[in-house]
């Protein structure tokens, strides 16, 4: 993400959220600077610089703590989280021992910025996909991204709901591949508009789900442009909002899609690496052997998922909910996710040994 100066937007959320902060952690809190960041679709995060206690002191040289704050931005998406439920996943990762940043705090009442909020360390680094995949200066961290991510996703994936008292998420009644799927049913069924492929798509993935499968913590949006990453490599990973039980496949799956590789469409993951060297980095790492049938399934779940999401995201700016020319925008890329998705399908899965 990178910062947008807006002094009055900044200003006034400064003004409500110091003497807030002063009496949260107890203590004399002065804000440095606080600037809206670019990128977020469905929440607003600000970049947060903060003295705290003695170094508020006149005397004092010590560095400001640089945090972010994020809230809501106008209507959340079907299946994204509260501000509350984020936090405590968050949490649940940082402490398991996830590269992700460090909660601080939780706010779930709207009344001191107007939306319920959290905060949490601001790590270094860059999410922007297209310097992630191009930039001269990462070269070095591309090459450690497919053994850094895979074992992260492996750590993910050993949070069970048994793991958690009490669970952060609801876990789900049956089998996961139902619940997503009446989850699925349930969006198509809201939008404004028919859409003819993706009732196809979903009818095919009604017909084909694997059941009986693991549950495990699911990140719900793992992939290019949700991690921020240094010269040195992966600093941590972003974005928690669609986390959930699940199958673990379905992030393997995600990050795959198409749409995420940014135009690199010769390294399937994500733009950065191919499939069978992040597949054995990820079991290497104590994540469960990839069933290449199970992972081209999740794909074209991906691939459906994404589209009726940014149907989504263009009926928000339709709705008035939130006037936006870059949700407008997203709208457009659905055809391109519906069409991956029966390609796929008629394709049928990859042989792993040529993935």
């Amino acid at each position: 993400m990178t910062i947008q100066n807006n002094p009055a937007v900044s200003d006034h959320l400064a003004e409500r959220l110091q003497p807030y902060l002063s009496m949260r952690l107890q203590q004399p809190v002065q804000i440095v600077a606080c600037k809206l960041l670019i990128g977020g679709a469905c929440q607003d995060n600000y970049a947060v610089d903060l003295q705290v206690g003695a170094e508020t002191e006149p005397s004092t040289d010590t560095a400001p703590r640089a945090y972010v704050l994020r809230t809501d931005k106008g209507r959340a998406l079907l299946a994204s989280l509260s501000r509350a439920a984020e936090y405590d996943v968050m949490a649940v990762a940082f402490r398991a021992g996830v590269r992700t940043p460090e909660p601080l705090l939780l706010e779930p009442s709207p009344d001191i910025i107007g939306h319920p909020f959290s905060m949490m360390a601001r790590i270094p680094g860059t999410a922007i996909a297209r310097k992630v995949l191009a930039d001269p200066a990462l070269a070095h961290a591309r090459s450690q991204l497919p053994t850094q991510l895979a074992t992260e996703l492996a750590k993910i994936h050993q949070i069970t709901p048994s793991s958690i008292d009490p669970p952060a998420l609801p876990i789900p009644p049956q089998s996961a591949v139902v619940t997503v799927l009446e989850q699925a049913r349930a969006a198509l069924d809201s939008l404004l508009v028919p859409f003819p492929a993706l009732e196809l798509g979903l009818r095919w993935l009604e017909r084909n789900a694997p059941l009986g499968r693991p549950l495990t913590l699911v990140h719900g949006d793992f992939r290019t442009g949700n991690f921020m990453i240094t010269p040195e490599g992966l600093s941590g990973i972003l974005d928690w909002e669609f986390a959930h039980f699940g199958d673990p496949l379905e992030d393997l799956a995600w990050l795959c899609l198409r749409d995420w590789r940014f135009g690199r469409l010769d390294l399937p993951i994500g733009g950065f690496a191919l499939r069978e060297p992040f597949y054995r980095a990820y079991e290497v790492a104590g994540g469960e052997p990839v069933d290449p049938a199970l992972a081209h399934y999740w794909e074209v779940f991906g691939n459906f998922n994404w589209a009726r999401g940014a149907v989504q995201q263009a009926e928000r700016h339709l709705s008035g909910a939130d006037r936006s020319i870059e949700l407008a925008a997203i709208g457009r890329r659905a055809p391109e996710m519906a069409y991956e998705m029966l390609r796929l399908i008629e394709s049928g899965p990859t042989p792993r040994a040529s993935a």
